[in-house]
């Protein structure tokens, strides 16, 4: 057995996945495991990134058989590009949005309007802008 290896519960340690999801993501194809020690998987240290990889692109809204498809993209995958493009304007706008939440709570936290939704700062801050 190669001593770089991990087994399932350093990678789960590492990324801060349970190791139920490492499983998932293996019987989905997005991880491959470079042996077992025992019953237990073992994976190359690698995997961690390709996992923090993975992690981001959940929590951007990618679906599995998304990622899947950008782990396996190639320079030629014009469609998959046109839909990352398409996916970072998404991000951007999500950006935005947070953004402009994260102000309307910094300017909640010390407003003195008896109601908070009666001060125009912070329902300014709340207002999506119109596109020009």
């Amino acid at each position: 057995m190669d001593s770089d290896l991990l087994d399932i519960a350093e990678v789960a340690a590492r990324s801060g996945l349970a190791p139920s999801a490492l499983r998932f993501y293996e019987k989905k194809g997005l991880i491959v495991p470079a042996g077992r020690n025992g019953l237990r998987r073992s994976y190359a240290p690698e995997v961690v990134t390709r996992l923090a990889l993975i992690s981001c692109a959940r929590r951007a809204g990618f679906t599995i058989a998304e990622i899947e498809r950008v782990l396996r993209a190639t320079p030629g995958d014009t469609a998959l590009r046109e839909r990352l493009s398409a996916k970072a304007r998404e991000v951007d706008e999500d950006i935005a949005r947070l953004i402009r939440m994260r102000d309307a709570l910094d300017h909640a936290a010390t407003c003195d309007h008896a109601l908070l939704v009666d001060c125009p700062e912070f329902t300014s801050m709340l207002r999506v802008p119109v596109a020009a």
